[in-house]
């Protein structure tokens, strides 16, 4: 749900772009990263030693829309430069649509429960706490999937009380009852004693520590 939303608002984006007289973008053939068959590969005009990674399968790509810029593919934390404009994207996107995730829903429905269980999906909820959260960034430890679909991570349940849940990507699943690491973690939504979002939709707030690309992957 939420990649399709985002490859949406990308491509809304891109349209406003070329709503000015021009030439029609032309397609061709472009090759897929191994592994995310999602996310496109193209040269990329500003240097001949790298590449662009972008959601989006049109010719020529647009760089201010792409995901980042690698000088190595598979891309690592230290070979892609991040796109601060694709982030930005990315978490409106979620600020819209993360509370309507199947997953996340789940989620802030097991963090209600009187019984305060252990959640499956690893991670912690933090009843009484919130957390604050970020032209083209550091690598670095640079991060999703984006392209991943979102899903909340949980551990110990509300038991009666309201609290925050995380809402990260897939690429490394925490183990059972654990949090995920910063840099999965997109962001958290308010959830109150009864499961239910906060103002309809969660308040959601960006982590400020989620990485398109690490150790683990894209």
């Amino acid at each position: 749900m939420t990649r399709t939303a985002l490859q949406s608002a990308l491509t809304r984006a891109s349209a406003s772009t070329f709503a000015r007289p021009c030439i029609a973008p032309r397609r061709r053939w472009v090759s897929t990263l191994e592994g995310n068959p999602h996310i496109y590969v193209f040269p990329d005009g500003r240097s001949l030693s790298n590449k662009l990674l972008t959601l989006l399968p049109t010719s020529p790509p647009q760089s201010d829309l792409a995901i980042g810029s690698t000088s190595a593919i598979p891309p690592t934390p230290h070979s892609l430069t991040e796109n601060n404009k694709f982030l930005s994207i990315l978490q409106s996107v979620l600020k819209q649509h993360a509370h309507e995730d199947p997953n996340v829903i789940g989620q802030a429905k097991a963090f209600a429960s009187n019984a305060g269980s252990t959640l499956g999906s690893g991670g912690a909820f933090f009843p009484q706490s919130k957390r604050k959260g970020s032209g083209y960034g550091g690598g670095g430890a640079a991060g999703g999937g984006g392209a991943g679909g979102a899903s909340a991570q949980g551990g110990a349940g509300g038991a009666g009380r309201g609290g925050y849940i995380h809402v990260s990507d897939e690429r490394a699943p925490p183990d059972y009852g654990r949090i995920a690491e910063p840099e999965d973690i997109f962001g958290s939504l308010e959830v109150d004693s009864e499961g239910n979002f906060v103002d309809g939709n969660g308040n959601y707030q960006n982590s400020g520590t989620y990485r398109i690309v690490t150790r683990n992957g894209l």
